[in-house]
């Protein structure tokens, strides 16, 4: 069984939104303050055994391994699709492979970048719609990974544990 997982950070690398995904956990989302290595462990789901990122490998597990002191690359056998897709000819972040796999959105037009302003906006002027749509942002780029690899799959797409 596998995990999808995505973070959202702050402009200090602080994880603000941590989301992931499992078969039989379901869709799980924490926000800081309440991410801590206790919590994010007693959340994740016994019966993975593989962890699925987009761009992971390079920013997100690094960052809770940073941050939390959790090695998720220790645990769990780790599957980049950003990896997979680049190799395939599917070139670029997320979003644009999502476009060439027609793979809609509702949060078209926020990426990493306006995650950050999201964030600032919900610490420093207490604004819940900017929070709100931070956390809609970060559960479709948690669903959408599962997505991405049934494309994938569908395109008879080996998907294997990948990394760089």
């Amino acid at each position: 069984m596998s995990i999808y997982l995505d973070i959202e950070t702050n402009r200090s690398g602080e994880i603000t939104v941590l989301g992931f995904f499992s078969g039989t956990g379901g869709f799980v989302q924490m926000v800081k303050p309440d991410i801590t290595r206790d919590k994010f462990i007693a959340a994740l789901p016994g019966t993975a055994s593989r962890i699925v990122t987009y761009n992971g490998n390079s920013f997100d597990l690094n960052v809770i391994w940073k941050k939390l002191g959790i090695n998720l690359r220790d645990i769990y056998e780790s599957c980049d699709l950003r990896w997979i897709c680049q190799r395939e000819g599917l070139k670029g972040g997320m979003k644009a492979v999502e476009s060439i796999l027609n793979i809609s959105r509702t949060t078209m037009g926020v990426d990493g970048r306006e995650a950050l302003y999201l964030w600032d906006k919900f610490t420093f002027a207490g604004d819940r719609k900017a929070l709100e749509l931070l956390l809609e942002y970060n559960k479709e780029d948690v669903l959408n990974l599962v997505k991405i690899e049934k494309k994938l799959i569908e395109r008879n797409i080996f998907i294997s544990a990948s990394g760089n």
